[in-house]
């Protein structure tokens, strides 16, 4: 999906600023939530397909765009890497957007940034580089589950994690507003907060001279 389709301004473009408003993008979530066509996570769930029919409002893209690619994982919105990439390509900032892959594959310098050019002035634009080796140090690359198996896409398609993950740190630095605030696919998974550190406790010495 290369393109994102548009949608017109409609009365649903503010849907929460008035009753009626309200009322009317939950009566079109009540009919998506019937339909078969939409993904299953959406199906029977009115308020689900609310949130997601409002978010395209927003972008101004087709509804189904955003029910086909956000999906939740743990607890957090995350858009496919293909969605991503979607969105960098319609955005009216850039065209010819291409991943650029460089090194060596199956190597760690193995990688990939996402190129455009600036359509007002012609610049070229580089997304930051993800590498295999990049992969690894942030612990992506490799995921056991509870019986011991190997879980990570990493480890099955890396092409295609390597140009998923250049898309999301190009979408970060040059267009963080088409995201939505949403993480990008296997960010949720890969990326986790630490663990804040325990403050010291300066007075441990004066208790321990106590004791």
């Amino acid at each position: 999906m290369d393109e994102i389709i548009n949608v017109e301004n409609t009365a649903l473009a503010n849907p929460f600023e008035t009753e009626n408003g309200f009322q009317a993008i939950m009566k079109v979530a009540e009919a998506f939530s019937k339909t078969a066509i939409i993904p299953q996570a959406y199906q029977g769930k009115p308020e689900d397909c609310m949130i997601a029919i409002d978010m395209a409002n927003r972008m101004k893209v087709n509804p189904m765009f955003v029910m086909q690619n956000l999906y939740v994982v743990k607890g957090k919105p995350s858009w496919s890497g293909q969605a991503c990439m979607s969105l960098i390509k319609s955005n009216p900032e850039f065209k010819d957007v291409r991943p650029v892959y460089t090194g060596e594959r199956g190597t760690n310098t193995w990688g990939c940034r996402i190129e455009a050019v600036r359509k007002k002035n012609g610049e070229q634009v580089h997304g930051p580089e993800i590498t295999i080796g990049v992969a690894k140090a942030e612990k992506w690359f490799s995921k056991i589950d509870k019986y011991g198996n190997e879980t990570s896409k990493w480890q099955t398609m890396p092409e295609l994690m390597l140009a998923y993950r250049a898309s999301a740190f190009f979408a970060r630095v040059y267009i963080p507003d088409a995201l939505m605030g949403c993480s990008v696919e296997g960010e949720a998974e890969d990326i986790t907060k630490a663990k804040p550190q325990q403050a010291p406790d300066v007075f441990a010495e004066s208790k321990e001279v106590q004791a």
